[in-house]
């Protein structure tokens, strides 16, 4: 790894914010080494040295925390001072021999590294090395050491790296005295500060300093420096070694002591990513034998002669380039450019002039560029710039300045520029907040304050060219800058004067003014418009975004854009001309106070009563989050105080009635979210009025009948209603015109004189005033009679079942006419409504009414509805019976039998039930012989009182039985009734005659009837023919009910006659069907099919048909195979006859044969099926082999006959010479040359057929097992061998670094075949690895990230060559992964303390091996327990990733643990290692961050915030005083101890001191922590109010109230102030009484201002002040807001002071 320390050029000790943005460590920097580094120090005086360090990351874990203990050699000024040094240039080295004080000084230097301190413990050796090891930044040299590294880690550090010595001179050093004053120096050395080592680049020096460091692990660790070299100091493992055989390197020279630790460089440097050529006279980098590749990643050309960088763009993954002391003389940068990955470049020492072609490189991080010829530092921007470093130029201007938005470090000394004032002031605005050192010192906090006078616009100006002024010109200047860089882009005629904007604060509205001037003497006509468009940036002015659609004069910054910047582009536009954008550039944007502010409030709407206005406030929320604020609305009669409007608490508003003549307000006070209020607003409205008079929805009330009384009625609207006019009109039955006859009434009642009329209303509204508005009328429906009314209604009449009763009445209104009765069953006595009421009858005219049965029980309602003779109905009157209805038993009061009594007939018997309800009366019907028996009953008739008499009642009597049974069961006599007369048969007769069937030809067709009239004999039928023209012939010798159609019929159509007979010979009418036909031909039919031929494979086969059903067409016929018993068809395309095949075989034929009529209608398809086809005989027809190779498959072709062919009997046979076919036929006969080699019908040849013949004997064999005659073939040609090939080529893991090629050959046989190995990287490229041709591979360091591969070049013996195989790649040849021994923490477990995990490495040198070169990185991830009853139980903390963490408040009562997992190089992390804290305590009690918040004025609100720690907090205290600026005394405030103070007149001039002493919830106090305002000033608008009131030339009045009874125990109230004028003069003061009707003006109190005169307010009570003038004279006197009180106490105050020209602080009655 490449991790430079460097002294010299560019070197500067880095802030603490600095090393945390750095990048880390690589983790093999961080593991390594334990040893301090001893520094040699001394006075510096004129004298400079030079210093080289080679630098590891060993260095810097030890440099970085200097309070672990550092053991420094000092060299004493007398020694240093009087021995000379030589001179040398960059690439000389000191001579080879050394004085011998310089060899012993090495080895005390040597001890002081190695030694052993006795007094460490065993328990101390990994806390005092934490630091060390997990420390990667650099600390100030000068720190206060502490403690030495302990003798474990000394051991350790010595075991993990290999350290090697080299002696340097140290300059007249006594080693004895060095040894006895060791101690003392590490104390005194701390008194150096880092300004008194400043660097020198120049490369000259008189004076040496030694400095020892630890070197890297690596022998081929580089050494960066950017000066001349000397020898260095470095320590071996040997101690005992002599200086004689030590290195020497040579070493950079710098007169100071402080380093900088630059960007590291995260990976190993071996030599294939390392080439050093320096000092080798390089003139070009194209020159032969240089080896430039893309691989380099650390180049180091410096005390060279290239004078161009031409070849340099191969270095693409260069990550530090040296190039210091060659002959560049620049431009020329630009193949920079591929250098993407480039963090350090060195061009220090050269004849630069300008950098402006220097390209711009992502990720460079430091930049060396002095002693070179540069005038300006312009450049293209470097987006992680930390360090530049530019001394020894010629800078003369800081015009072009780059953008570094990440530099921390800028160094130009020896620079001309340094004579501008303020040069430091100018670098801060230019780079902006990150700048941390300025000149290899900390940024001046005098400088700091004064770039913060400067414009946000400075900046830009510098680069621009603008000449650096001082900051209180800077305002102007800058402007007149800007300004003549734009006049010329101006509109013609107008002048810029101002550009500007507001101080942005979160959340408030921010300004920006823009005003340019018009020449007087340029006429116009078009106005000039300005267009904005507001942009953000970061802290510096520079990269600023446009935002969306801030594009108006005011812009509000957001929660997100605090601390940024603003800028606004203006754009001027004249007519249609668009001129270029100026700018202004913002402040960055303050913080909110968190307290909102009405900006703007006003209300919008008309003023009418009945409208709807709204309020419309315009809020800034000034960095809290919106709420929705409290509105209300506030009612202002006139010269009366303002009263809340109940429930009036939207911003909408409705005005009301009551609202006229009154003011409104409208107040508003903003509320964020937070609960913070701001201050209410409110608007004032003019005065409501009133609505024109206007009346709506007038209508009329009350039934429009005659006799009742109307109302009419309307909604006003407008004001308070006065003397609205009402008038009725009457309407006119002749005219249809309405005529006035009423007014001034809203009533009226109905006569007989309106009814059969319209009437209309009409309003006339009125206000209070006498306005009339417009009248409204409505219109009534016509006036009705008086309706009819029946009364002395009554029910007469017997109220029994069945009985008639009546109802009587006397109807009123009218004559009576079709009156209607309506009657209704109740279960109550007493009728109370119509609801209860179970109508039994309609709404008839008839006043009689029969009871019904389900009257019984109910009592009777009658429904009266009376009506006139003209149809007009009253209202309906109801009358009830005085008892329920009555029942009687059940009887029938009449049986009768009605109906025809002949066969067929319907008899129906009829019978009348009274006696209550009836239930299921019994029904029976009964057959007698003579109608004097007891009958027989007819089971189907019974139930029913209707009975259809069968054949069986034929010649006998019917009867009929009902016995009567009510619904409660009881039981009636029964009553029977007889027939009339026996019943007769009917004559025969049919009923239906037709014909059933088909007329077709062939058909048998049927007669179907319906015989009726007893018992049927033998009726007689006859059958006829009727042709087309009419003409019936009879059918003879047919007399059945049925008929065969036969071919005569066709063309007839058939019908038959039925004669009816009865038993008894008795005869009915003949009846004819109708006609059915003409008759059709029948469809054609195959009367017979049969097959013709023998089924068997090969044969041909036929088929006989015979036809019937007309004249015979072209008949069809379709082949068909069938098999598995017909479930499969298969459709053959064939004609009269099929050819059977072997596709047949075994299965069966069927032939469809369809017959076809002439005239081509078609019949039904008859089928045949033939028994299965059974195969011919086996019989091989030909066999031929085709030409063999090796291993590929022979397919001899064969041609059988014979059935399904079974599996027959192949013989393969290999012959060195080529035999007859005869040979093979007789298998018993076998040649003795012959072999058998195969027994199927394919075969393989095999290495052993090669240069063979090969017979194959072939014996065809159907599937039955039947067998043919035998056949054999021989190949032609031999066996061929195969082209050579390998197979199965892998690679097999023998051990952890052996393995193994494996491979299958094939092809003949074998000659001396080829083996190699490669390697495989993972984006896939393949390389062979050369010196390595067996199947044996031993792993090496190279091989590690790479995949292995196996290669197999087969060879056959003939030398024919094969193709090259490769075997899988293997896994990733990785080492062993890293492993974690433990790990430790260090700090206390106390909130507040940082907590620091440390892993410790195993010992093993193959881990230590691991940890060294392939470690990557460390991660770390924090935990807490969940539940402090389960320390087992710990749940991760997302944000806490580092090896430390600082303890918080939450943490107090957990445990922690930290999970720390290590990965390499490769992708591997180790298995997680933990520690666990012990219970975490609370910390000691702390304020931090303590501030006031609030803007400076007397009436603001002012708040005290700040960062508590240690514990939870308990009752703080928190005191408010006052302090007069410039004055160290502070003056308590008496009740002021909450964390908000509001602010009043009495702070005017001081500022406020809140003092905070924290206390932890258990009582335990911290120290006490102020903060303090500016001083308080006068709120804008009192103050306007004070001056002009003050510069009046006479007195000033004002109007004031004095409470009467003076008691200081009595609270004031109205009625007990008076009126008082309060008049202020110059040098006097009085105070008056007015004068009334009956008194004259009286002065209650006067006096002069001389003391102790002064005046007092209560912060009680904001309308009170008192103005004392002496013991004796006082006065309280109260006004009505607070703002007067104040402009009344500042004034008096300040012509006090004027007058008796005494401070303010005795003016202000402020007890100490």
């Amino acid at each position: 790894m490449e991790d430079p320390l460097v002294a010299g050029e560019g070197s500067v000790e880095l802030s603490s914010n600095a090393k945390q943005k750095l990048p880390k460590l690589t983790e093999n920097a961080k593991r390594t080494t334990h040893i301090a580094k001893p520094t040699v120090t001394g006075p510096i005086g004129t004298a400079k040295k030079r210093t080289e360090l080679k630098g590891g990351s060993e260095l810097r874990s030890n440099v970085a925390k200097p309070t672990t203990g550092k053991a420094k050699l000092t060299a004493t000024s007398g020694g240093l001072s009087s021995v000379p040094v030589t001179r040398r240039k960059s690439t000389g080295g000191l001579p080879e021999k050394q004085p011998v004080s310089a060899s012993k000084r090495q080895n005390n230097a040597s001890s002081a590294v190695g030694g052993k301190p006795t007094s460490a413990s065993s328990s101390e050796p990994l806390r005092r090395s934490l630091p060390e090891v997990r420390r990667s930044s650099l600390s100030s040299i000068v720190a206060k050491p502490s403690t030495r590294p302990s003798v474990s880690d000394t051991r350790n550090a010595i075991s993990s790296s290999q350290v090697s010595r080299t002696s340097r001179s140290l300059l007249n050093s006594d080693v004895g005295k060095r040894d006895a004053t060791k101690r003392s120096a590490l104390n005194s050395s701390t008194s150096l500060s880092t300004s008194q080592m400043s660097l020198d680049s120049t490369g000259s020096s008189t004076f040496r300093r030694a400095v020892s460091k630890v070197s890297s692990p690596s022998s081929r660790s580089p050494s960066i420096s950017s000066g001349p070299k000397i020898s260095s100091l470095s320590t071996s493992r040997d101690r005992n070694s002599n200086l004689s055989d030590r290195k020497k390197s040579t070493r950079a020279d710098s007169r100071d002591s402080n380093f900088i630790r630059l960007p590291q460089v995260e990976l190993k440097a071996g030599d294939d990513v390392r080439l050093d050529l320096r000092g080798h006279r390089i003139r070009s980098l194209n020159a032969n034998g240089l080896n430039l590749s893309p691989e380099l990643e650390f180049v180091y050309l410096r005390d060279n002669l290239l004078s161009t960088l031409e070849g340099i763009e191969i270095l693409k993954r260069v990550k530090v380039l040296d190039l210091s002391f060659n002959d560049f003389k620049g431009p020329g940068f630009e193949p920079l450019e591929n250098c993407k990955a480039l963090q350090q470049l060195y061009l220090a020492g050269n004849q630069i002039t300008s950098l402006v072609s220097l390209p711009e490189l992502p990720n460079l991080e430091f930049l060396s560029v002095a002693q070179n010829k540069l005038k300006s530092l312009s450049m293209a921007s470097q987006p992680r710039l930390q360090v530049l470093a530019a001394s020894k130029n010629r800078l003369t201007t800081l015009k072009g300045f780059p953008h570094l938005p990440a530099l921390e470090h800028l160094r130009v000394e020896e620079n001309p520029i340094l004579k501008m004032s303020h040069l430091e002031a100018a670098c801060i605005l230019l780079v902006g907040p990150t700048l941390k050192k300025f000149n290899d010192r900390d940024l001046s906090r005098d400088e700091k304050a004064i770039a913060k006078r400067y414009p946000a616009h400075s900046s830009f100006c510098i680069r621009e060219g603008w000449e650096f002024s001082r900051p209180e010109h800077a305002v102007d200047s800058t402007f007149s800058f800007l300004v003549k860089k734009w006049e010329d882009q101006f509109p013609p005629g107008y002048l810029l004067e101002e550009a500007s904007v507001d101080q942005p604060f979160e959340e408030d509205a921010c300004g920006c003014h823009f005003q340019f001037v018009k020449d007087k003497n340029v006429n116009t006509d078009s106005e000039l418009v300005l267009k904005y468009q507001w942009l953000i940036g970061d802290r510096t002015p520079f990269n600023f975004k446009a935002i969306p659609e801030a594009t108006g004069e005011v812009f509000w910054p957001k929660h997100e854009d605090v601390n940024k910047i603003l800028k606004v582009e203006c754009t001027p536009i004249l007519g249609d001309i668009q001129y270029p954008t100026i700018f202004a550039i913002s402040l960055p944007v303050a913080p909110g106070t968190g307290y909102p502010k009405v900006l703007k409030i006003d209300v919008r709407g008309e003023l009418v009563e009945g409208n709807i206005i709204r309020g419309y406030p315009e809020v800034a929320w000034c960095g809290g989050t919106p709420g929705k604020g409290v509105a209300s609305w506030l009612r202002r009669k006139w010269n009366s105080s303002p009263v809340v409007i109940v429930g009036a608490e939207d911003d909408e508003y409705q005005l009301t009635l009551d609202d006229i003549g009154s003011c409104l307000v409208y107040m508003y006070t903003p509320v964020t979210e937070e609960g913070s209020k701001g201050e209410p607003q409110y608007a004032i409205t003019d005065y409501v009025k009133a609505a024109p008079p206007s009346v709506d929805d007038v209508r009329i009330i009350g039934d429009v009948v005659e006799g009742t009384t109307i109302r009419g009625v309307g909604d006003y609207f407008g004001g308070r209603e006065g003397p609205s006019k009402f008038e009725w009109l009457r309407e006119n039955k002749d005219t249809g015109e309405f005529e006035l006859f009423l007014t001034g009434t809203t009533e009226y009642t109905l006569t007989k004189e309106d009814v059969g009329r319209r009437l209309a209303f009409v309003y006339i509204p009125t206000n209070f005033e006498g306005q009339e508005g417009k009248p409204l009328t409505t219109t009534s429906q016509v006036v009705k009679q008086a309706p009819p009314k029946a009364t002395n209604l009554k029910i007469v009449g017997d109220l029994r079942e069945g009985s008639k009763v009546t109802v009587t009445c006397n109807v009123t209104g009218g004559a009576e006419g079709s009156s209607r009765v309506q009657w209704f069953k109740s279960s109550c006595a007493i009728f109370e409504g119509e609801k209860g009421l179970e109508a039994v009858s309609t709404s008839k005219i008839a006043k009689a009414f029969r009871i019904p049965l389900g009257a019984v029980g109910y009592y009777i309602v009658a429904k009266f509805t009376p009506m006139t003779v003209d149809g007009e109905s009253g209202e309906p009157a109801y009358t009830i019976a005085e008892k329920a209805v009555e029942t009687l038993p059940p009887s029938l009061n009449f049986l009768s039998i009605t109906g025809d009594y002949t066969e067929g007939g319907i008899l129906t018997a009829s019978y009348g039930y009274i006696g209550g309800h009836e239930g299921k009366s019994i029904y029976s019907w009964y057959i007698h012989e003579i109608d004097t028996d007891s009958g027989t009953l007819i089971p189907e008739a019974s139930g029913s009182l209707q009975y259809r008499l069968s054949k069986d009642a034929i010649g006998k009597f019917v009867s009929f039985t009902c016995t009567p049974i009510r619904d409660d069961l009881l039981v009636g006599e029964p009553k029977t009734c007889m027939g009339q007369e026996r019943v007769r048969p009917g004559s025969p007769r049919l009923l239906s005659l037709q014909i059933t069937g088909f007329a077709v030809e062939g058909n048998l067709l049927r007669v179907d009837k319906k015989y009726w009239g007893g018992n049927e004999g033998e009726s007689i039928f006859r059958w006829f023919r009727t042709s087309l023209d009419g003409t019936q012939t009879e059918i003879k010798d047919v007399a059945t009910s049925s008929y065969m159609l036969s071919g005569d019929d066709i063309g007839y159509s058939i019908s038959v006659s039925c004669e009816p007979v009865r038993v008894d010979w008795a005869r009915g009418p003949t009846v004819l069907s109708e006609l059915t036909g003409p008759v059709v031909p029948g469809p054609p039919t195959c009367l017979s099919l049969a097959f013709q031929g023998s089924v068997v494979e090969g044969a041909r086969l036929t088929f006989i048909a015979s036809y019937s059903g007309g004249e015979k067409g072209d008949c069809q016929f379709e082949w068909f195979r069938v098999h598995y018993n017909g479930s499969i068809k298969e459709k053959l395309i064939a004609g009269e006859y099929l050819d059977l095949t072997l596709e047949d075989v075994g299965s069966s034929v069927e032939l469809v044969y369809t017959p076809v009529r002439k005239d081509g209608v078609k019949g039904s398809p008859v089928s045949i099926v033939s028994t299965p086809v059974t195969p011919a005989d086996p019989v091989g027809m030909d066999l031929v082999i085709p030409n063999c190779c090796q291993n590929e498959m022979v397919v001899p072709q064969k041609t059988y006959f014979g059935g399904q062919e079974g599996e027959g009997k192949f013989i393969w046979y290999r012959s060195r010479i080529k035999l007859e076919k005869s040979a093979f036929v007789d298998i018993s006969n076998v040649h003795e040359d012959l072999v058998i080699c195969g027994s199927s019908l394919e075969y393989i040849p095999s290495l052993e057929d090669v240069d063979a013949y090969l017979a194959l004997y072939w014996l065809p064999t159907r599937a039955d097992g039947i067998s043919g005659s035998p056949l054999v073939s021989v190949t032609n040609l031999p066996v061929s061998p195969a082209l050579p090939v390998v197979s199965d080529v892998h690679v097999r893991k023998v051990s952890s670094t052996t393995y193994s090629g494996q491979g299958v050959y094939f092809g003949g046989y074998e000659g001396e075949s080829l083996f190699s190995w490669y390697r495989e990287s993972d984006d896939g490229k393949i390389v062979v690895t050369s010196g390595v041709d067996c199947k044996t591979y031993e792993v090496t360091d190279a091989d590690y990230s790479y995949r292995l591969l196996f290669g197999y070049t087969p060879i056959r013996s003939d030398s024919l060559v094969g193709e090259l195989r490769l075997s899988e790649p293997t896994e990733v040849i990785l080492p062993e992964p890293p492993i974690i021994e433990m790990l430790a923490l260090a700090g206390k477990a106390v909130e507040g303390d940082v907590l620091t995990a440390v892993e410790v490495i195993p010992k093993s040198e193959t881990q230590q091996r691991v940890w060294g070169k392939y470690k990557k990185e460390i991660r770390y991830q924090w935990f807490y327990t969940s539940e402090t009853e389960n320390i087992n139980s710990f749940e991760q903390m997302p944000s806490q990733r580092s090896c430390s963490y600082r303890l918080r408040f939450e943490d107090i009562g957990r445990q922690l643990r930290c999970e720390c997992i290590v990965s390499d190089v490769f992708g591997r992390s180790s298995e997680p290692a933990y520690v666990n804290t012990a219970t975490i305590s609370p910390g000691f009690p702390k304020i931090d961050k303590l501030e006031i918040e609030g803007r400076g004025f007397h009436t603001n609100l002012y708040a005290v915030r700040g960062t508590y720690s240690g514990g939870k907090e308990g009752k703080s205290r928190i005191q408010w005083l006052r302090s007069m600026a410039g004055s160290p005394d502070l003056i308590s405030i008496p009740g002021e101890t909450g964390r908000m103070y509001e602010a009043n007149v009495d702070d005017v001039g001081y500022r406020l001191v809140a003092i905070y002493t924290p206390v932890r919830e258990d009582g335990i106090e911290g120290q006490p922590v102020s903060a303090s305002t500016d001083s308080i000033a006068v709120e804008p608008d009192v103050l306007k109010d004070v001056k002009q009131k003050l510069e009046s030339p006479s007195s000033v009045k004002f109007e004031t109230l004095c409470d009467k009874d003076r008691s200081s125990k009595k609270v004031s109230s109205v009625g007990t102030l008076e009126r008082r004028i309060l008049e202020v003069g110059k040098k006097k003061l009085k105070v008056v009484k007015p004068g009334s009707k009956t008194s004259f003006p009286n002065t209650e109190v006067r006096g002069s201002y001389a003391p102790p005169f002064h005046v007092e307010v209560f912060r009680n009570d904001q309308h009170r002040l008192k103005v004392v003038v002496d013991g004796e004279n006082e006065v309280d006197l109260m006004v009505q807001t607070r703002h007067m009180r104040d402009v009344i106490v500042l004034v008096i105050r300040g012509l006090a002071q004027r007058f008796n020209s005494t401070s303010l602080n005795s003016l202000l009655k402020i007890e100490a």
